[in-house]
C-alpha cells in the first residue's frame, strides 16, 4: 500500500460484527421514518431554501384598543404616552407613498417604531396601484411592522383632489388594484381605514366591505362620518353596525366620538371587533385606562402636567436635545395642547361623561394650573411649553395645523 493511504473500512457482512469494532463503524440509531438518502437530503434543503418566507394574512387584534394614526399629533413620543395608559395597538402617522419612494427623510421618520409598541403598523396614502405596490414592496424589505394600513379616509383637499384618501372609495377599480397589489407583495397583513363615503347621504362603505376581503384586506376600520361631514355631527354608529354584517367574516373596527368608557361599551354593542380611538386620545390619553378599568378618572392638573413633562422628555429623546430638537418638541407639544385644552375635568362636570361634540365653556378650575390647561389661547399654550422647555425664541409664532370644527 502506498505511503499515506488509508485503508477503507470493510463492509459489514450479513451476520454483522460484534464488539468495539462494530460500534466504531456504526451509525446513529435514528428511527426509520426519519431516514433518507444523501440525494434526497440535499434536494430537500435546496427546495426549502428557495421558498419565500411564510406570509401572515390574518391580524388578530379583536377586543384590543387601537390608537388611530393621527397626522401631526400621532408622533412616536405621543404614542409612547398612550402605550403607558393602555393602548394595545398603535400605528404611525399617514405617510405619502411617493415621498417614501423619493427617499424623503422626514417621511421615513414617520415609520419609526418604539420598542414599547408591541403591535405596530404603518399607514400609507397614495392614489395609484403601481406606486402603492412598489412602496409596499419596499416597506416589506426595510421596516419592522405587524401590519400595513391603507388610508382611504383622509378628507383634506390636497389628498382628495389627487385621487387618494376618500377619493379611492369612488375609484373602485384603482382601489381594487391597490389592495390586490399590496397584499401580494406584503408578508404582513394589509388593513384599510375608510369613512362612510364621500357625500353624507350616499354611503359607500357597505358596498365595498364585502369586496375588500376578497381583494386581500385582513381587517377594516370604519370612521362613522363621510368626507363631507368632516367632524361635524355625530359619528353614525347605526351605519357602522350595518357594516359589521356586510364585512363578515372580516373583522371590522369602529371609530368615532369615543371619549369615555361608556362610549366604548356602546360601540362594542354594535358587534364591531374593536374600537379605534382618535381625538379622544388627544383630549385625554388616559382614556385607555378608563376603558380598561371601567371608571372615570378625575385626574389632577399636576398629574396632567407630569404627562406633558414626560412627553417633552420623549420628544427630546426622539428629535434631539439640541436647539432644533427642543423647538421641534415644542411645536408638537403645542399642537397637542390645542386639543388637550378641550378636556373638562371630571370633578367639574354636572353630568358625566363629557362628549366630544360639546364645546367646553369658559370655566375656572380648582387651581391655577387646571385653569391654565383649559385655556384656548395659543399664548397660554406657549406659556405651558416654557414651563417645560424654557423660553421660546424671539418672534416666535404658533398657529395650530388642525382646525377641525367639531361643534357645529
Amino acid at each position: 500500500m502506498a505511503e499515506g493511504a488509508t485503508e477503507a473500512p470493510a463492509e459489514s457482512g450479513g451476520g454483522g460484527d460484534s464488539g468495539a469494532g462494530a460500534l466504531e463503524r456504526g451509525v446513529a440509531p435514528i428511527k426509520p421514518q426519519y431516514l433518507t438518502t444523501k440525494e434526497r437530503f440535499h434536494e430537500f434543503l435546496e427546495a426549502k431554501g428557495q421558498e419565500k418566507p411564510s406570509r401572515e394574512t390574518e391580524l388578530d387584534i379583536s377586543g384590543k384598543l387601537y390608537l388611530a394614526p393621527l397626522t401631526t399629533c400621532g408622533n412616536l413620543p405621543f404614542r409612547r404616552i398612550c402605550k403607558r395608559f393602555g393602548a394595545d395597538v398603535t400605528c404611525g402617522e399617514m405617510a405619502v407613498c411617493t415621498n417614501l419612494l423619493q427617499g424623503q427623510t422626514s417621511e421615513w421618520a414617520l415609520l419609526r417604531r418604539h420598542q414599547c409598541e408591541d403591535i405596530f403598523g404603518v399607514q400609507l396614502e397614495g392614489a395609484f396601484p403601481d406606486t402603492m405596490t412598489k412602496c409596499a414592496e419596499l416597506l416589506n424589505r426595510t421596516v419592522d411592522v405587524d401590519f400595513v394600513d391603507i388610508n382611504v379616509g383622509c378628507p383634506i383637499d390636497l389628498v382628495y383632489k389627487k385621487g387618494g384618501g376618500c377619493a379611492l372609495m369612488q375609484r373602485s377599480g384603482k382601489f381594487q388594484q391597490i389592495v390586490r397589489g399590496m397584499s401580494q407583495v406584503l408578508d404582513v397583513p394589509l388593513t384599510v381605514k375608510l369613512r362612510t363615503g364621500v357625500q353624507e347621504r350616499t354611503p359607500l362603505a357597505h358596498r365595498l366591505l364585502p369586496e375588500l376581503r376578497t381583494w386581500g384586506a385582513a381587517l377594516v376600520t370604519l370612521h362613522g362620518r363621510s368626507r363631507e361631514q368632516r367632524y361635524t355631527k355625530l359619528a353614525d354608529w347605526r351605519y357602522i353596525e350595518q357594516c359589521v354584517a356586510a364585512a363578515s367574516p372580516m373583522p371590522l373596527f369602529g371609530n368615532g366620538d369615543i371619549l369615555s368608557y361608556e362610549d366604548a361599551n356602546r360601540a362594542m354593542q354594535t358587534g364591531v371587533a374593536g374600537v379605534m380611538i382618535a381625538r379622544g386620545a388627544l383630549l385625554k390619553p388616559w382614556l385607555f385606562t378608563e376603558i380598561k378599568e371601567q371608571r372615570h378618572w378625575d385626574i389632577s392638573a399636576s398629574e396632567r402636567l407630569d404627562i406633558l413633562r414626560d412627553f417633552t422628555h420623549y420628544g427630546l429623546e426622539h428629535w434631539g436635545s439640541d436647539t432644533q430638537g427642543v423647538e421641534r418638541t415644542r411645536r408638537f407639544l403645542l399642537e397637542w395642547l390645542s386639543f388637550l385644552c378641550r378636556y373638562v375635568p371630571v370633578g367639574l362636570l354636572e353630568r358625566l361623561p363629557q362628549r366630544l361634540n360639546e364645546r367646553p365653556p369658559y370655566f375656572l378650575g380648582r387651581d391655577y394650573l387646571e385653569t391654565l390647561l383649559a385655556s384656548q389661547r395659543a399664548a397660554d399654550w406657549i406659556r405651558i411649553s416654557e414651563m417645560l422647555l424654557g423660553p421660546v425664541p424671539r418672534d416666535f409664532i404658533f398657529l395650530p395645523k388642525h382646525k377641525a370644527n367639531a361643534y357645529k
